[in-house]
């Protein structure tokens, strides 16, 4: 009787403030809202929510780098750049051992 049910957001596994926030940062993320304001998430958005998701968490893009990967751009930005020039560098250093 006292279990709270578990927010609508458990499918992406975030917050309902992660999604709050990444609606202010990515334009194609924009549920449609009930009667009472209520956000009503479709299909196409739990799409977004998972690629923005992967791209953030698992392949560690920066909000910025996820925009423009997310806009049909590059997706790779000043920092991405250097994070792979790092691990390249560190690699050919191992074969050079």
């Amino acid at each position: 009787w006292g279990v709270k049910p578990a927010p609508r957001t458990s499918i992406a596994g975030l917050e309902p403030y992660v999604l709050r926030y990444w609606e202010t940062e990515f334009p194609q993320l924009r549920p449609d809202k009930g009667k009472s304001g209520q956000r009503l998430y479709k299909k196409k958005d739990l799409d977004h929510i998972l690629r923005i998701k992967q791209l953030l968490y698992e392949e560690g893009y920066t909000i910025s780098g996820a925009k423009k990967k997310m806009s049909g751009g590059q997706g790779r930005d000043v920092e991405d750049v250097i994070e792979t020039a790092k691990k390249e560098l560190r690699e050919i250093l191992e074969i050079l051992k």
